[in-house]
């Protein structure tokens, strides 16, 4: 049987450039070699909707349609919405009895999460759990590889340590995942911030038409100590050049931008300028696929219940040994 990979996403929105290089990359070149879920983690995206989780309806359409857009083959892989599998609920609060509120105070990706909503001490306890509800979802479908962003590696060193708790208390029933990060470990965002994040509004999303991108493109920032086009450039740390070499498939090209931009003989707008073109060669492909799946919106429903019926099978056989092996099990009778 070959490995499984399970890895997924929030459906707060629609899926940007960070997701990919993080992530969806790495899901679309393995799809063949590892039996695949996608999970669309909508539990999850209530820590950030529950005043409004009729929101979630159609962003879990709308990310499907993205993991289709990119190449991720239905044939191949089971996409599966997160609530329509309750056994991960169960498991979940298995996993409560597992894990300290230290330990979660301690997690430096849910610290940043909360420095980004501004929650202060009024903290969901739906947004501290998320972590254990991200173990779960691994250890359900008995992930061996899990295909993530920098920012997410303390989410699955978690998972881990839950894992090894749970295999040490009861029974060696679950597998200890490791993480895949991407070719770029962290794409930063338009405004130069450290991360590509929705919630800062800095991102180029995959589904965005060519006049957005080339919008958000041009006013990206640059070399902060660069004053006239004429001043030597640093290359390093600069976001536009880490999205030439994320994206631009034309590498002479991008090494002759870099040697032009030390030396003062190229300007930011014609950096610029070749970016967009390079998104473009890049994007409109996607948006193709993505425009041929949005027209037939039936399909890709089925697509996602056939894809949740499976990832249900799993998860169920999963909670029968975990039961077993916590002496939950009950015969009655």
């Amino acid at each position: 049987m070959a490995k499984r990979i399970l890895t997924g996403d929030r459906p707060t929105g629609p899926l940007h450039l960070g997701h990919y290089v993080g992530s969806l990359q790495n899901r679309v070149r393995l799809q063949h070699e590892y039996d695949t879920y996608l999970l669309i983690a909508d539990l999850q995206a209530l820590t950030d909707n529950f005043e409004h989780p009729e929101h979630l309806n159609e962003n879990v359409l709308q990310v499907a349609m993205d993991y289709l857009a990119v190449g991720i083959d239905p044939d191949k892989v089971k996409i599966v919405v997160q609530s329509m599998v309750p056994e991960l609920a169960e498991l979940t609060i298995y996993f409560m009895n597992l894990v300290t509120v230290a330990t979660l105070e301690r997690n430096p990706t849910v610290k940043e999460e909360i420095r980004q909503h501004r929650f202060g001490r009024a903290v969901p306890v739906g947004f501290w759990s998320y972590p254990i509800s991200q173990a779960s979802d691994i250890a359900i479908f008995k992930a061996e590889l899990v295909p993530v962003g920098e920012d997410q590696l303390p989410m699955i060193e978690q998972t881990r340590e839950i894992v090894r708790r749970f295999n040490s208390l009861y029974s060696e029933v679950l597998v200890e995942p490791k993480a895949l990060l991407g070719a770029v470990a962290r794409l930063p965002g338009t405004d130069g911030g450290a991360k590509m994040s929705k919630s800062l509004g800095n991102c180029v999303y995959l589904s965005d038409p060519p006049e957005t991108v080339r919008k958000r493109v041009m006013s990206m920032y640059t070399d902060p100590t660069r004053i006239h086009p004429t001043d030597p450039g640093h290359v390093e740390g600069n976001p536009v050049f880490a999205y030439h070499d994320a994206f631009n498939d034309d590498r002479a090209e991008v090494e002759e931008l870099k040697e032009r931009y030390r030396a003062g003989r190229v300007g930011d707008v014609e950096v610029k300028q070749r970016l967009c073109a390079a998104l473009e060669r890049f994007l409109a492909p996607i948006r193709e696929r993505r425009a041929h799946h949005l027209s037939n919106p039936v399909r890709v429903r089925e697509i996602v219940l056939e894809g949740t019926r499976q990832g249900r099978a799993v998860a169920q056989a999963t909670m029968a040994e975990v039961r077993a092996a916590m002496k939950l099990d009950y015969k009655f009778g």
